[in-house]
């Protein structure tokens, strides 16, 4: 017979999401089961550029990717890529991401966004004093780099969005650039987004987190969970191939791998992946002291600990194919080309981004489990948004009269 574990809330998955929501939880007194097959933070979270990006309120899906679509397929530097035997299965969400790029659906989107953006690194804030995590973040700004001819300041969609936001963002000349940066290659301009801040050190980051939720009584099960199914009274039970863990709330943060168990609590959501790529050359001093975007090339440079990490682009193909070596080369290609001394790769890395064709997380309820939160899909902007994302599940787990609207991100919205 299998062991049954018994807990007020279990969360499914230990990215930084499921992270975040456990130390607060716990920290609130509840009594907390963390389920993941894998170790803490080893995943999406652990490889990602490590920035935390309040400006990014443009979705993936807009108007300015609709009409560089061609270019952007069949571009041999392209930052976005399709995995030809995965083009059958993905037909499905990438018409709906097409639909979402339409301009009023991007707006809307953006707006969204920009609403849970606004109050995302208030809430890392909060949450790095709390579970002492605020000597792994740099709050230096991001700077997108424009090597080619910088564009007027209405040109493209996602900087009028970000000004109609009132997202903080600054143009600068080559020469502001280079007083900012002055390691970088003369460049035609940036621009400069002050709010924005990095980690050092994403994996230190996420494994403190899981410590400090841990010192909180979070219990942590390295398991597999297979199926998901109601109980009597409102309880929950989750079979997770040797134990069973029957809870009154459950949390699914388990990134891109939460469709299968949505589905078994009956919300069809069109979750995919986006397949993200990393190198990191080893150095004991980065020559740039903050995330920097060569907007032409689509990928993050970020300085870490004893690192420079290169992060970036998309291939959509699922979970199973192996790393692909033409994105590994392409992102090598990249930064050699802008700090031509670089020594050899120290490391490479795959990993999967749970996406959504209108770019927006599902936060909130199952639509029939009531105890069911949902707590995925957060695409290129999980770590940005963890702290907020914990904030508005712990208020909903512990029914608090506080949390805000979340019908953008509701899991029924795909009807």
């Amino acid at each position: 017979m299998a062991e049954l574990i018994k807990t007020d809330v279990a969360i499914v998955g230990a990215g930084v999401i499921g992270l975040a929501i456990a130390f607060r939880l716990a920290d609130g007194g509840r009594d907390v089961v963390v389920i993941d097959p894998n170790e803490p933070g080893s995943g999406a979270s652990y490889g990602n550029a490590g920035t935390f990006a309040p400006y990014a309120c443009a979705p993936v899906g807009n108007p300015d990717v609709i009409s560089n679509l061609p270019s952007l397929l069949v571009g041999a530097d392209s930052p976005l890529s399709v995995r030809l035997a995965a083009v059958p299965a993905l037909v499905p969400w990438l018409s709906r991401f097409l639909w979402q790029s339409m301009p009023a659906r991007a707006r809307r989107n953006g707006h969204a966004l920009a609403g849970l953006l606004k109050e995302a690194m208030p809430a890392w804030r909060e949450l790095a004093e709390q579970a002492q995590l605020a000597d792994l973040l740099r709050y230096e700004g991001c700077l997108y780099l424009y090597r080619g001819k910088m564009p007027r300041d209405d040109s493209e969609w996602g900087a009028r969005l970000r000004n109609e936001l009132g997202v903080r963002q600054q143009r600068l000349t080559a020469d502001e650039v280079a007083r900012l940066e002055p390691a970088l290659p003369r460049a035609a301009g940036g621009i400069f987004f002050p709010d924005a801040a990095h980690t050092v050190d994403p994996a230190a980051l996420t494994g403190r987190l899981a410590s400090a939720a841990a010192a909180k009584g979070a219990v942590f099960e390295r398991a597999r969970v297979d199926r998901l199914r109601p109980q009597e009274g409102g309880r929950i039970h989750l079979v997770c191939g040797d134990r069973a863990i029957e809870a009154r709330s459950v949390v699914l943060a388990a990134g891109a791998w939460s469709r299968d168990l949505a589905a078994q609590a009956g919300d069809d959501i069109p979750l995919d992946t986006e397949r993200g790529y990393h190198i990191e050359f080893a150095m004991d001093a980065c020559p740039i002291k903050r995330p920097v975007s060569p907007v032409d090339l689509g990928f993050y440079l970020t300085p870490m600990a004893g690192r420079l990490r290169v992060a970036g682009t998309v291939e959509l193909g699922g979970l199973e194919a192996p790393i692909n070596p033409n994105r590994i080369a392409l992102l090598e290609r990249g930064v050699r080309g802008i700090f031509p001394d670089l020594g050899p790769v120290q490391s490479r890395w795959l990993g999967f981004r749970p996406s959504l064709p209108d770019s927006l997380p599902v936060i909130g309820p199952s639509r029939r489990l009531p105890n069911l939160i949902h707590a995925f899909g957060h695409g290129h902007l999980g770590l940005t948004l963890a702290g907020v994302t914990s904030r508005v599940v712990a208020g909903l787990v512990e029914r608090r009269n506080d949390v805000p609207s979340l019908e953008a991100f509701r899991s029924g919205r795909f009807g």
